[in-house]
């Protein structure tokens, strides 16, 4: 690591690209009306991957930047998955013929807040609505704090073959500053449980730049994570927006390590992992190498979307539920954000489609580049410009931003083929965003680029 890069590029903020154009260019010009002819063009032999979003936790992490809010009570999740039922009813009704998926995703908030009858009938719905293929990933994220035996049990009747466990930090000092106290022995019953259930698919969360976190207490969360044997980890840099995301307040920006720091427990995490037999995937993704995911990095097919790194390989994304966003050919698409605005259009028999972005053929062409340098750290502009009926001299031309980190040594040029060096890797935001003619505006939007 360059302290003089990290120092002069890490405060700058930027997209974690994992859609291109991002969220802040959707525009409320893409209402339903658009969405729904979007999804009737749908062809039949198409395939897609759903994301079904439960905006609900039982207690605020304060550092948390998803579209959440706090339910004590169970009724309100119970109404708002009849909605995510409904929605599921009427997106099939204007596809207009039994869609083939390969990926399902619930994601949140915490998904399995929901009661295990709930989840159960929530399944039913996906599968009589479409055909979810038998070798398709189920996908659940899940707080271990709370989760029962019971759901346990509904997820491994659901088909469910993949969970992700929120652990963030171990440390007791950080858990206090972030409003989650969470023991080791929870996350490790919860990891035994599941597997015992038959859902082998284990992925850990960690956070890095955590108030009062340290190299120390970073290693140590790894060092007890690695006992568990994951066959993945995510390690995300904590974004801290406090003017979009209020209760992240409550953290004392003086408590927070700077850029340097950051970047050290960033690097402290990747060596330890790396150390215990995991393969690095990408910019913040670790996998054990007989892990489909690591196969993927191996052979080029690694793909970027809202869930970050993934073996998806499916152009449509359907979302579901307040604030989720969807992919099809044509563009983006998002729902309404707030639960009762959402409930409301689905009530009325109404998609909730609230904005979007229709993707032109330079999106198209910078969203490839973006998704290759975020994937393999590096791109060959001169095939993926000729797949696009472009130029690469010209798009190497349109972005003054390269030419600054070619001369910083952060990327290397060979023809129309670019690479990021390797001790520049943790910069690949950075490069990416050179090929970004859309960030102009938006960076107060994004988290720090280390």
């Amino acid at each position: 690591m360059r302290p003089d890069l990290a120092a002069c590029y890490g405060q700058e903020r930027l997209p974690r690209y994992t859609s291109y154009p991002t969220a802040p260019h959707f525009s409320v010009a893409i209402g339903p009306d658009t969405c729904a002819e979007w999804l009737k063009a749908i062809p039949p032999n198409a395939s897609a991957s759903l994301y079904l979003h439960v905006p609900f936790c039982r207690a605020m992490c304060w550092y948390c930047g998803c579209h959440t809010s706090v339910a004590r009570r169970d009724e309100p999740i119970a109404v708002y998955a009849v909605a995510l039922r409904c929605e599921i009813d009427l997106v099939s009704q204007q596809i207009g013929h039994r869609l083939k998926v390969d990926h399902v995703h619930f994601g949140g908030g915490t998904p399995t807040i929901m009661a295990p009858q709930t989840f159960a009938d929530l399944i039913g719905s996906i599968r009589h609505s479409f055909f979810v293929q038998p070798s398709a990933e189920i996908a659940v994220e899940i707080d271990p704090r709370r989760l029962t035996h019971q759901m346990i049990a509904a997820l491994a009747y659901g088909g469910v073959n993949r969970a992700s466990l929120g652990v963030q930090s171990f440390d007791p000092v950080v858990q206090r500053a972030i409003n989650r106290v969470q023991s080791f022995e929870a996350t490790a019953a919860a990891t035994q449980g599941l597997r015992r259930a038959g859902i082998s698919g284990i992925n850990l969360d960690l956070i890095y730049g955590l108030p009062h976190q340290t190299v120390a207490s970073c290693l140590d969360t790894v060092r007890r994570c690695v006992e568990l044997r994951p066959d993945r980890f995510s390690v995300f840099g904590y974004a801290h927006v406090p003017a979009f995301k209020k209760h992240q307040r409550k953290i004392e920006e003086a408590s927070l390590p700077d850029s340097l720091e950051r970047h050290r427990q960033s690097e402290a995490i990747a060596g330890a992992l790396t150390r215990a037999g995991y393969v690095q995937i990408g910019l913040d993704h670790f996998a054990l190498p007989g892990d489909c995911m690591a196969a993927a990095r191996r052979d080029g097919t690694l793909r970027r979307n809202f869930q970050g790194y993934t073996t998806d390989t499916s152009s449509i994304l359907l979302g579901f539920g307040a604030s989720a966003i969807g992919h099809l050919p044509q563009g983006y698409v998002q729902n309404e954000v707030g639960t009762r605005a959402y409930s409301e259009s689905i009530a009325s028999g109404r998609l909730a489609t609230v904005k979007g972005y229709a993707l032109t053929a330079d999106d198209r062409l910078r969203a490839e580049i973006i998704e290759r340098i975020m994937c393999d750290f590096g791109a060959d502009l001169g095939q993926i410009c000729a797949r696009h009926g472009s130029a690469a001299e010209a798009m190497l031309k349109s972005s003054p931003r390269l030419q600054d980190l070619i001369s910083d040594g952060i990327v290397e040029l060979d023809g129309a083929s670019l690479a990021v060096t390797d001790d520049s890797r943790f910069l690949v935001r950075s490069v990416a965003a050179a090929f970004d003619a859309h960030l102009e505006g938006s960076k107060q939007l994004h988290s720090r680029a280390v």
